[in-house]
């Protein structure tokens, strides 16, 4: 790690020591803005000679998109771990088919391949195709386990008449957080138990991080991860303090090799992070995903708050500008005196622009438009996150 990422070791607290894992020279928390400066720049960040994957995400405060990087080691063991993740979560049922239908990235890359390495028939679904043939897939194929995501499966829902007839017996989630509600709400419709939909939990950056185990009640962080919690405080970017019991999650992974793992700051606020006896073995795990606090919100594909920004003050220079996330919708409250029905919605549709795939997908209809509403915004929201000024609602 220290050779891929030299300005971790010089960012620790004793730069000419021997480790930056000892407790005596433990290395810097990595943030967005470390990440900007030294990952996301626009010069490739490794040894030209390095063969990697890359992948594409929502964009920095310079504009640019992110790109992701992974080696074959890390392609290797990002399929392992999924799959592992995969067999708990089916616990040996004979399950013989599956459908991906998800967005784009890496997880959908993948998707198939780890079904397969399950022995299951697998097939899935491109986002770009219309939400009626998202229906005929899933009525001629009756997949057994259906891989998707929550805001994805609304849709899905909301389309069919009887989406019970399509024989789903699983449901695997990645993406937007699912609260329990949801996934009660969800099961009834599908007419499947609760507990045969199981929230997983990652991000491009590093991979699958943990899976939901109803034998445990909590989310158990995937093998080749440490898990720690931090206070707001900590990260010194006008963010408010968080309730007793909650924590922003910092994560350390032993098989990432092109992405600085090492007390990666995920801007996830997860409660009740402590380790637990799973098998005979300590693991991680925390009660339950409470929110993201920083600059990256979840609608379909991953959408960073400057995208969304560079577009407001495009046309409304002065605006005041509110991001509520709603269940599974996106909403933008703009308070300004300059906008009019034909600009909010040319605002929308260029917020929805700024990352092409979130675009495609909305106008395949299998997700929701992004709202944009004229004025202060939820006031009386139930949460709120600062970043760095920035206001992010979540009712």
């Amino acid at each position: 790690m220290n050779k891929s990422f030299p300005w971790i070791q010089s960012r620790s607290g004793n730069p000419s020591g021997p480790s930056p894992f000892s407790e005596l020279n433990q290395p810097l928390l990595v943030t967005a803005e470390d990440l900007e400066t030294y990952y996301y720049g626009p010069d490739f960040p490794f040894p030209e000679q390095w063969q990697l994957h890359m992948y594409q995400t929502s964009g920095t405060s310079s504009g640019r998109r992110k790109r992701i990087y992974y080696s074959d080691a890390d392609e290797a063991a990002y399929l392992s771990i999924k799959e592992e993740v995969f067999r708990a979560i089916l616990q040996g049922n004979s399950y013989r088919s599956a459908l991906s239908d998800m967005g784009t990235g890496h997880a959908e890359a993948t998707a198939l391949a780890v079904f397969r390495g399950l022995g299951m028939e697998a097939d899935s679904i491109s986002f770009r195709l219309p939400v009626e043939q998202h229906l005929e897939k899933l009525s001629a194929m009756k997949p057994e386990v259906l891989y998707t995501m929550p805001s994805i499966l609304d849709r899905i829902i909301k389309a069919s008449g009887d989406p019970s007839s399509y024989g789903i017996k699983q449901v695997i989630l990645v993406g937007e957080i699912a609260s329990p509600g949801w996934i009660q709400r969800t099961a009834q419709q599908l007419r499947i138990p609760a507990d045969r939909i199981t929230d997983t939990y990652g991000s491009i950056e590093v991979g699958t991080i943990a899976y939901y185990s109803y034998a445990h009640d909590r989310y158990i962080v995937t093998e080749g991860l440490w898990a720690e919690g931090i206070d707001t405080e900590e990260l010194g970017e006008d963010l408010q303090p968080l309730p007793e019991g909650e924590q922003v999650l910092v994560l350390t992974s032993s098989v990432r090799e092109a992405f600085p793992v090492v007390r990666y700051v995920t801007y996830d606020v997860v409660r009740d992070l402590r380790p637990i006896l799973v098998d005979g073995c300590l693991r991680q795990s925390f009660k339950s995903l409470v929110r993201r606090i920083g600059p990256d919100l979840k609608h379909g594909e991953k959408i960073s708050i400057y995208d969304i920004e560079n577009v407001v003050y495009a046309h409304a220079g002065k605006a005041g500008l509110a991001v509520e996330v709603a269940g599974n919708t996106l909403r933008l409250h703009i308070d300004s005196e300059e906008l009019s029905p034909a600009l909010m919605k040319q605002i929308g549709h260029e917020v929805e622009g700024r990352i092409p795939e979130l675009g495609e997908m909305i106008r395949s209809g299998i997700l929701g438009e992004i709202q944009v509403l004229r004025g202060h915004g939820p006031a009386n929201g139930n949460r709120s996150s600062a970043v760095k000024g920035k206001r992010i609602w979540y009712s």
